[in-house]
């Protein structure tokens, strides 16, 4: 088979594809490819070719180059939601591209500010009809070794199907393997998936919908089934799948949201709420971490360069109530910059800073409301009294629109919208919130603290279960309050552990598996964890065969023990396994030993007592 080469359509910085956050390109599912972070916001054609695919969203093209390559640019992850927006196409589907010419813009700046992760994935979708791919990008080169391993295809028994064309025979065969139309509540599709809100997932036949050829994986997350077709043939198999429907191909959000359970429904609000903020604190931990182990190694600071180090790692955490109104003001579909004044309030100047009340230094403003005496300080470095205040003015403000005069609403409904929500923050939602969110964070404190390292094992083996369930969204407010209170994250430090033991359990089942092909697929599905994403590889291999599932739990669950036991803490959050190894510049041999006892003990059960036959 020829090898071809491709220089990368995008500038930026080009790393391996398993370390895009989507488990359908971290697995290789969609072919060998590579990925362009932090890219420059222009798209060239990478090849000589014929644009196949131009979506109305703008979001993902497809090329077909001259030797037949079918080169997929995916820009950003779940960009498709945008609708277009920040997108500015140069070119139409169907039009002849030469290398080089730019096709498609788009703002880098207003996508982050929209709460999405702009990695763009680049893939060339038939890849296994070709020997050797390099991607390049400058210096920067990857390659495959050989043809990208993809499930070998299988025909299904379906002999009806057997003389139809492939999209309806795909379609057909997905209506009857799900439980048929009925068991569909809403279906879309993006540039390479089928998306579907199931009604009872009992009644489907993932091992079927696999098998069938033309699938290339399968997988349920954030609500929705979504099963892998590829680029262009995903729009084929929609259509057909939807006719006779009302299924218009719209969003899935809303369906989602429906399906979930209550706390489902609260893991996700709060996941919406705190991953735009979450590389800001990224960022401040690695200042913390870095300064940390300069300190430990013996470097003196002057003060004014301690200062500037503290104006870089405390701004984040002094004005945390801030980030979280601004982030919840547009999560509930408030103005984001009245969120970000009403948290600005909760901090301001004027009030007494609440760790100087707390050591004692300063004392609360007192003031009489219906004859009780209630005393006002700023919240500083609080979640609860900024999200619950945003969610309120967010409320507000919704409902001024509906009441308030177009001609005056500028005016007015800001103003009054401040106002109450300041009055309210202030005097009761504030004092309220802040004395539950005291409470709620000592009890956890104490829980993580329990003698011999026995609340890191609890958490460390139960963390990646509650990943399967799709809540572990509700820790992103207990983390930002253990940084912002205590500068320190011991909770990264346990749930390291369980997400590199279910990389090491998916390593184990990839090296006792014999088919090649198979073996391929799993460690390109093992990978993506041992830079933080487990979905690939849980998935993919761990729950399907469910013991080395529990094998990583175990693993998890000693990795976590130990951590506790360590006492080992993170300066930050949102990065574990090999990135989060930043975030303990100061503490690396012990960093370094949870993981390995993660991996270690989920490697060692699954090797030792998986059998490949189950």
């Amino acid at each position: 088979m020829k090898d071809i080469r491709l220089d990368s359509p995008l500038k930026g910085d080009l790393v391996a594809l398993s370390e895009v956050n989507d488990p359908a390109f971290a697995s290789g599912a969609m072919g060998f490819g590579a990925a362009v972070k932090n890219p420059e916001g222009k798209v060239y054609a990478p090849v000589d070719g014929e644009i196949t695919v131009m979506f109305d969203t703008k979001h993902a093209i497809g090329v077909r180059g001259s030797n037949g390559e079918e080169v997929l640019i995916h820009v950003g992850l779940d960009t498709v939601k945008l609708n277009g927006e920040h997108f500015t196409a140069h070119v139409e589907q169907g039009a002849q591209v030469k290398k080089g010419q730019l096709l498609l813009e788009f703002d880098v700046e207003a996508i982050k500010a929209a709460g999405y992760d702009v990695t763009t994935p680049v893939v060339v979708t038939n890849s296994s009809e070709f020997g050797q791919i390099t991607i390049a990008l400058g210096d920067v080169e990857i390659s495959s070794e050989a043809p990208a391993a993809e499930k070998a295809a299988t025909v299904t028994a379906d002999d009806e199907y057997a003389d139809l064309p492939d999209e309806v025979r795909v379609a057909k065969l997905i209506a009857k393997y799900v439980g048929g139309m009925a068991n569909v509540r809403n279906a879309e599709h993006c540039a390479t998936r089928l998306r579907l809100i199931i009604n009872d997932m009992s009644k489907v036949d993932e091992k079927a919908i696999e098998n069938i050829d033309g699938v290339k994986g399968q997988f349920f997350a954030a609500a929705q089934y979504q099963i892998i077709l590829g680029t262009g043939f995903v729009d084929k198999v929609f259509a057909e799948f939807t006719k006779g429907t009302n299924f218009t191909g719209g969003s899935n959000k809303e369906e989602a949201y429906a399906q979930m359970t209550p706390l489902q429904k609260i893991s996700r609000t709060l996941g919406d709420v705190f991953v735009p903020i979450i590389p800001v604190l990224v960022a401040t931990g690695l200042f913390m971490g870095l300064r940390g182990a300069a300190q430990s190694l013996g470097v003196e600071f002057s003060p004014n360069v301690l200062l500037l180090s503290q104006i870089l790692t405390d701004t984040a955490f002094i004005f945390l109530p801030a980030l979280v109104c601004w982030s919840t003001m547009k999560r509930f579909g408030g103005t984001p910059v009245i969120g970000l004044v009403l948290g600005l309030m909760l901090v301001g100047p004027q009030l007494p800073n609440a760790w100087a009340v707390a050591g004692g230094d300063v004392k609360p403003i007192p003031m009489d409301i219906l004859g009780m005496t209630v005393g006002i300080v700023g919240y500083q470095g609080s979640v609860l009294p900024a999200l619950v205040l945003g969610i309120f003015a967010a409320k507000l403000q919704k409902a001024l629109k509906n009441i308030v005069p177009d001609i005056i609403d500028l005016i007015v409904t800001p103003f009054v919208t401040l106002f109450i929500s300041m009055i309210l923050g202030i005097l009761i939602i504030g004092p309220i919130m802040h004395a539950l969110e005291t409470t709620i964070f000592g009890a956890v404190s104490a829980f993580l603290q329990m003698p011999m390292g026995i609340g890191g094992f609890i958490v460390g083996g139960l963390q990646q279960v509650i990943v399967v369930f799709g809540v572990h969204h509700v820790f992103n407010a207990l983390e930002v309050q253990l940084l912002a209170t205590t500068h320190v994250n011991p909770f990264n430090a346990i749930i390291t552990g369980a997400i590199v033991a279910q990389g090491g359990a998916a390593v184990a089942v990839a090296l006792k598996t014999q088919n090649p092909k198979k073996r391929a697929l799993y460690i390109s599905s093992a990978v993506p964890a041992f830079l933080g994403i487990t979905e690939p590889a849980i998935f993919g291999i761990n729950l399907r065969f469910m013991k080395p599932f529990l094998y990583g739990l175990v693993g998890g669950a000693c990795a976590g023990g130990v951590a506790s036991f360590l006492h080992l803490a993170g300066t930050g959050m949102g990065i574990t396994v090999i990135p989060g190894t930043l975030l303990y510049l100061d503490r690396l041999v012990e960093y370094v030993l949870v993981n390995l006892i993660g991996f270690g003990v989920a490697f060692g059960l699954t090797f030792t007592f998986f059998k490949p036959e189950e």
